[in-house]
């Protein structure tokens, strides 16, 4: 009477080594990952849309900050860096909150300007919920125009 012997499998084989606990712990993990890169943890507040442009003679710096008095947005510029940060306050409710998407809580932005700044003159407004912050460029970094004369 002939016994069969059971084989282990070939590494090479696609079936081998499947493991689907293990394949979803790795997926979770790679998505956690990835959202946090999106949407930071609690603990560290949030980051309001920013747009930064450059003009011959100034930095203009945008952020959307719906709903934010002047008073509880602070600007800081250091060096090259641009700190815009604050807080949007819970507002009181007369009824039951049934839905909630827009955002509350501590924000925090920092940017480092390609260039540098003329700490004199900034000017910061904050009107229909955007902060517009323009940082002047010094006199020695703007670039002039050059005259090319004829001989």
């Amino acid at each position: 009477m002939a016994v069969s012997a059971r084989r282990a499998s070939s590494p090479a084989s696609p079936v081998t080594g499947w493991d689907p606990l293990r394949d979803l712990g790795m997926l979770e993990e790679q998505l956690g990952h990835l959202l946090r890169g999106v949407r930071p943890d609690p603990g560290t507040g949030w980051l309001p849309a920013v747009d930064v442009e450059e003009t011959s003679d100034t930095w203009v710096v945008e952020a959307e900050l719906p709903g934010v008095k002047p008073d509880d947005v602070h600007v800081e510029v250091r060096d090259q860096e641009l700190a815009i940060f604050g807080e949007i306050k819970e507002r009181k409710r007369a009824g039951v909150l049934r839905r909630r998407t827009r955002r509350t809580g501590r924000f925090d932005y920092h940017v480092t300007l390609p260039g540098e700044t003329d700490p004199e003159q900034i000017d910061a407004t904050l009107k229909d919920g955007v902060l517009t912050v323009r940082i002047a460029k010094p006199e020695r970094g703007r670039p002039r125009q050059i005259e090319i004369g004829a001989d």
